[in-house]
């Protein structure tokens, strides 16, 4: 039986007072990748940041690991493996790559923080020869991978990324989301919102279809890519 890393049941939230989604269900199981998809402003982000204690938790449920994290503030999500990437604003550009690494371990010792950058650059090595640069001179597509990298210092078993291959080369979109995938091979589960759909869910196990802050579909993801009529409304022509 397959061991649940993240289960959301009845979810309600948005930012303040207004209210973006409306009893989402959705799982997520051990090794899994699984990719949200669905037209812009229909509450993708909206979800991962309230899973992640960032937008606001009316009601309904957040179980991780088996236990109840609704409205846990996030350093409480880190401290339980939990990471999360931002589309926008994830990198610190006035600090070098190093620095920006460092950023996300800076509570821990010396050493062990050490290794840490070093099992992120071996995963991505496109920024080992980066490292005393600024993060302002990068290439979108390094800062994106920087930004995963700094996320992978807390040591998480569960990622929740945001549009990762957003405004990047169809070259970059590419290589990001082959990374993203070579994660699982490490031990980490991912949930990830994605508007380049088609390139998500070949990766993925299972997607999830919001529209108007709902979930209208779910299904394995090679379904959702091969059926026709979903693909005509979600996943534009091909």
């Amino acid at each position: 039986m397959s061991e649940r890393i993240l289960e959301v049941k009845g979810l309600n939230g948005g930012y303040g007072s207004v209210q973006i989604l409306y009893d989402i269900d959705l799982y997520v199981d051990k090794g899994e990748f699984v990719t949200i998809i669905g037209p812009n402003g229909c509450g993708k982000s909206t979800l991962i940041k309230t899973i992640f204690g960032i937008a606001t938790h009316y009601s309904g449920s957040v179980v991780h690991n088996g236990d109840e994290v609704s409205g846990w503030r996030t350093d409480q999500l880190v401290n339980r493996g939990i990471a999360y990437v931002p589309q926008v604003n994830n990198v610190f550009p006035s600090l070098t790559v190093h620095e920006n690494l460092q950023m996300g371990g800076n509570k821990l010792p010396t050493k062990l923080l050490n290794e840490r950058i070093e099992r992120a650059l071996n995963m991505f090595p496109d920024l080992r020869d980066r490292t005393h640069d600024l993060a302002a001179s990068l290439s979108g597509g390094e800062r994106q991978m920087l930004a995963i990298s700094r996320a992978l210092i807390s040591n998480p078993t569960f990622l929740l990324l945001d549009e990762p291959t957003a405004a990047l080369s169809p070259l970059y979109q590419q290589q990001i989301i082959e990374r993203i995938d070579s994660l699982r091979s490490e031990g980490i589960t991912v949930l990830i919102v994605e508007q380049n759909a088609r390139l998500s869910l070949a990766r993925s196990d299972r997607g999830y279809i919001l529209a108007s802050g709902k979930v209208v579909h779910t299904s394995d993801a090679q379904h959702i890519l091969t059926d026709p009529e979903i693909g005509e409304y979600f996943l534009g022509s091909h």
